[in-house]
């Protein structure tokens, strides 16, 4: 469990790479991606012939893939309830039933399932399963948010450096001392995915061999000040994210769960600020 952007498919790949399974396929499915009308048949696949327009072999689907291996569901909140009953029988009997299929096909593997979201309370609301979530809450592991994770962000900071050092083909050897206080202050809404972007950023901006303040993205020197309310900091979230993901009706939904808010709360927070 973390916030968007925390890494929780990174940290997955580690728990992958650090078990039995390592040699193993890791296969990383993000529920949210899928259309509801072709999920069944991309985690379970069919048989040849199954339905109109199926592939005349057929389809092992995903879940399949990851036999021996680990499979990542991640968004699992996203998945409908139908097939959440589906993928409940799946981890109970490690057998898959394709679409068309005559007998189950029997599958070994580790399952990590991933979320933004209060499980919880989405059992209390009807929207996800009781019996699903008992099931798949064996072992929960939260990774805090960037804000959370102290000296974490300048040693995150360097790897990131040095990894776009590799790409673009920079010589930069850190920050200034300024950069580094401002990022041991900022509160990261976007997590560790924003500061990757930021470090993007400055470092395609940077002609020097260190990332300076002036070079970091604008909407980030321009922030609210460390005294501001807490409504003043929240106006200034909401209006950094509708800048980056826009504000038709799709980009404030981006918004929404990049700030891991529900749509109905960040239209709230839009007519409350006066950002429409």
């Amino acid at each position: 469990m973390g916030e968007t952007g925390t890494g929780k498919e990174v940290f997955s790949r580690a728990l992958h790479a650090e078990s039995h399974r390592k040699d193993k396929p890791f296969i990383a499915i993000n529920c949210g991606a899928i259309p509801e009308n072709l999920i069944e048949a991309e985690l379970f696949g069919y048989e040849k012939g199954a339905f109109t327009g199926a592939d005349k072999y057929g389809k092992q689907g995903r879940l399949y893939h990851g036999n021996g291996g680990t499979v990542l569901l991640d968004e699992v909140e996203n998945m409908p309830l139908y097939m959440q009953q589906k993928l409940l029988r799946v981890l109970e009997t490690r057998q898959v039933d394709r679409i068309g299929g005559t007998r189950p096909v029997p599958i070994d593997g580790r399952f990590i399932v991933a979320t933004n979201k209060n499980l919880e309370d989405m059992v209390a609301r009807g929207t996800f399963r009781e019996d699903l979530f008992h099931r798949i809450n064996v072992i929960t592991l939260e990774i805090p948010p960037l804000r959370e994770r102290g000296a974490d962000v300048i040693i995150l900071a360097r790897h990131f450096i040095r990894q776009y050092n590799a790409i673009l083909g920079c010589h930069i050897h850190g920050m200034s001392d300024r950069v580094s206080e401002f990022f041991m202050n900022y509160q990261w809404p976007g997590n560790v995915r924003e500061l990757q972007n930021t470090i993007e950023y400055a470092m395609n901006m940077e002609t020097g061999d260190e990332i300076r303040f002036d070079t970091l993205p604008r909407r980030l020197r321009h922030r609210p000040k460390s005294g501001s309310t807490l409504e003043a900091l929240e106006r200034e979230a909401i209006r950094e994210a509708l800048s980056r993901f826009g504000r038709h009706n799709e980009g404030k939904e981006r918004a929404a769960a990049f700030l891991g808010i529900s749509r109905s709360t960040i239209y709230r927070k839009i007519r409350k600020y006066g950002l429409g």
